[in-house]
């Protein structure tokens, strides 16, 4: 209704008001994460958690403990392991057969683009030595051509094909855990990056909706390569409305930097015959987006590599050159790995890079032994993104990073590393203020989704989505932000989340 000094706001108070003082702390506009995987993300919240196994014995009893309290038959997902805890050797189905005996495993790594399967799982799929192998993606095999357990992103759709589905009460009380999770720390916005291609997260987001249950605002994005089924939905529905927009398209250029599928111009330095690959043909990938980008879809790509990120952009530009340009809001997620000539194309084009600061500090633990320190001065290059005029709009990728966005306002402004081997950050000069930061997770969220008219700032007429913070940040120093909590998350003027 109503921003301004206290004398101003005074005379909207009367008996009926609540009246929050926030005490010298810090009140801002809700957080929007531009990049979540919303559904997956709650589900992981109940399944085994090996994000933080530091040794193959751990990554082993946590699998194998967890397994222990579930019923015979029941898959075990998620998990989220890293294999960098450990040094970098990849798991193998070994580790745990024993363990998982009744139980079909199939645990995620947490950038979402390698799994490691148990015996018992690659048996259901009837994955073997015979097994060819899969474009754009990678069975691991030992010397003698037998499946170690691993597969690598469209090699995943060979277990991923049997999983079966959740049922909607599963699929309503993740988005309740989600929805209960992001809110604790000041998210009020995501943009949900859709992971099935039946339309059962919009579906799910529908149900709550339709009943006044959602308590975040969320973008659903589809599959790109459902561009025709978003475009029909859209053509009869509208784009949604506060709560729940529809009309953005997610695609895959590469995979990732940690399973060695981003795809590089060079080769990776610790694996010279290996630059990674497309997970899509980039053929295809351009009829995909051209035809979404004429229906009037909002285009987001993956793309991480550097050669991926360049044939995108040059995918885009031959859009433009024939199509004309509008204010398409084009964006390349996560835009990790930029060729230094590529970065003032993005401002050219009027590309959006989506990025999550949090793989800037979880990453450059080992990021320069797989591409080598010349390649990695241009990685997560978000200040010379930013001193070339591109829009930056920042999120997690939770479930394959913390949701957290004070952890994301931090990597971006220090980027010390989570072993602490960077005190003044790693690759300083790709550094930014903390002012820029914020912006990239408000007013520049709120860009990306084409909603900066309603949200991403304290403005009379916009949404009452507010976040309390137990410090004011630009009071503190910068190495102290990781500690600041959130004291209450606000969605719509009504309190989804207290500390108190």
């Amino acid at each position: 209704m109503a921003v301004g000094s206290e004398t101003e706001i005074t005379g909207y108070i009367d008996d009926s008001t609540e009246v929050i003082n926030v005490a010298g702390n810090m009140l801002l506009p809700g957080f929007i994460d531009s990049h979540v995987h919303f559904l997956i993300g709650g589900m992981g919240l109940s399944s085994v958690q090996l994000r933080d196994a530091k040794t193959p014995q751990e990554f082993s009893h946590r699998i194998g403990d967890f397994a222990a309290s579930q019923p015979g038959g029941k898959w075990i997902l998620n998990g989220e392991w890293d294999h960098e805890n450990w040094g970098g050797e990849l798991p193998g189905k070994e580790w745990i057969d024993e363990l998982t005996p009744k139980n079909p495993v199939f645990v995620m790594r947490l950038d979402g683009h390698m799994a490691l399967a148990n015996s018992l799982a690659l048996e259901l799929a009837g994955v073997d030595s015979d097994t060819p192998d899969v474009e754009g993606g990678e069975i691991v095999r030992d010397s003698e051509g037998n499946p170690t357990g691993v597969l690598k992103d469209n090699a995943m759709n060979l277990i991923q094909s049997i999983i079966p589905e959740p049922d909607e009460a599963q699929l309503d009380a993740a988005l309740q855990a989600a929805s209960e999770h992001v809110a604790s720390y000041g998210i009020t916005s995501v943009h949900d990056m859709g992971d099935w291609q039946s339309m059962r997260s919009l579906r799910t987001y529908q149900r709550a909706h339709e009943k006044g249950q959602l308590r975040t605002r969320i973008y659903a994005v589809e599959p790109l390569e459902t561009w025709q089924k978003v475009a029909n939905y859209v053509a009869e529905h509208g784009r949604g409305d506060e709560w729940l927009k529809v009309g953005g398209v997610k695609g895959f250029m590469d995979g990732s930097l940690g399973s060695h599928t981003a795809a590089f111009y060079e080769p990776y330095t610790d694996t010279p015959d290996d630059s990674g690959f497309f997970i899509n043909p980039p053929e295809q990938m351009e009829e995909w987006i051209t035809a979404a980008d004429r229906a009037g879809l909002q285009l987001m790509v993956h793309a991480i590599g550097d050669r991926a990120i360049g044939r995108l952009l040059d995918i885009y530009a031959g859009i433009e050159e024939v199509q004309g340009g509008v204010d398409r809001r084009w964006r390349i997620e996560h835009a990790q790995h930029i060729e230094p000539e590529d970065i003032i194309r993005f401002s050219e084009l009027d590309v959006i890079a989506s990025m999550q600061p949090y793989h800037a500090i979880d990453d450059g633990r080992w990021a320069e032994r797989v591409i080598g320190a010349e390649r990695a001065q241009t990685t997560y290059a978000f200040r010379a993104l930013l001193d070339s005029n591109t829009q930056l709009a920042f999120g997690s990728d939770w479930f394959v990073a913390p949701v957290s966005p004070i952890m994301g306002i931090y990597a971006a402004v220090t980027r010390r590393t989570l072993d602490d081997n960077n005190p003044q950050g790693w690759v300083p000069e790709q550094k930014i203020s903390l002012e820029q930061a914020l912006i990239a997770y408000t007013r520049g969220a709120a860009y990306a989704s084409a909603e900066e008219k309603i949200k991403g700032s304290l403005a009379p007429g916009k949404l009452a989505d507010l976040v309390i913070l137990d410090q004011d940040l630009f009071s503190i120093e910068a190495e102290q932000i990781a500690d600041v909590q959130v004291q209450r998350t606000i969605v719509g003027g009504r309190t989804v989340f207290s500390r108190d």
